[in-house]
């Protein structure tokens, strides 16, 4: 991980966006519940989750998709996404979703785990434009368009957000696709060059100004 979990400053709120193994984590939460203060934000149903495993009740603040809270004088939005929940043998009694999360002068739209759907631009119309998005462009196939999008369906969705920095998110972590490790990044570089779109690249654990975001090194080439 970019930064071990003990090594956090303090935050002002903890988003989650659906109940899966890899975004849902026993143990993290639990490090969370007993080192921060901050609230869980979930979609509905994940607030049972958490109360099971031991995070109070009034740090669980459990949101349908359009509702909203302010957290931290940001407000938070649950909005759409198409993909699915489920833990153990459970399937889909849980939301998932992505975030909207509003500042006075900025705004940032985090995807969640999502296959390309028309809902972007209802939530851009209703929410951006917006200042930066997280898009997943990894774990993609095409036996499985519906839950993860690829590179190019991204920038897609970026571009129906109205969204003006795009970082990639969700790739290069886990294994659960067969394309080669690089090739979600190496693709979205490509789309984006040739769409005019502007991306951010960190190396893990970079810090990202949107406002300045730097030109894009193709640091993951030395990796494999």
């Amino acid at each position: 991980m970019p930064v071990e979990l003990g090594e956090l400053p303090q935050v002002d709120a903890i988003a989650i966006s659906h109940d899966h193994y890899d975004h849902l984590d026993l143990a993290t939460v639990r490090s969370l519940t007993r080192t921060q203060k901050a609230p869980f934000l979930v979609p509905l149903g994940i607030g049972a989750h958490l109360e099971r495993w031991g995070v109070p009740a009034y740090r669980i603040i459990e949101l349908d998709w359009d509702e909203e809270a302010q957290v931290g004088g940001l407000r938070f939005v649950a909005t759409a996404a198409r993909h699915f929940s489920g833990r153990s043998l459970t399937r889909n009694d849980t939301l998932w979703g992505s975030w909207v999360v509003a500042g006075r002068s900025r705004r940032v739209f985090y995807a969640g785990d999502s296959g390309y759907f028309e809902g972007y631009r209802g939530i851009g119309s209703a929410h951006g434009p917006f200042d930066l998005t997280l898009m997943p462009i990894g774990a993609y196939s095409p036996a499985w368009p519906d839950i993860h999008m690829n590179p190019e369906e991204a920038v897609n969705a970026h571009l129906d957000l109205g969204g003006k920095l795009l970082l990639p998110v969700h790739w290069a972590t886990f294994t659960l696709a067969l394309h080669p490790w690089a090739e979600p990044v190496e693709r979205l570089w490509r789309e984006a060059k040739a769409r005019d779109v502007k991306i951010a690249v960190p190396r893990p654990g970079e810090a990202v100004d949107a406002s300045a975001a730097p030109a894009v090194e193709g640091w993951w080439e030395m990796l494999h």
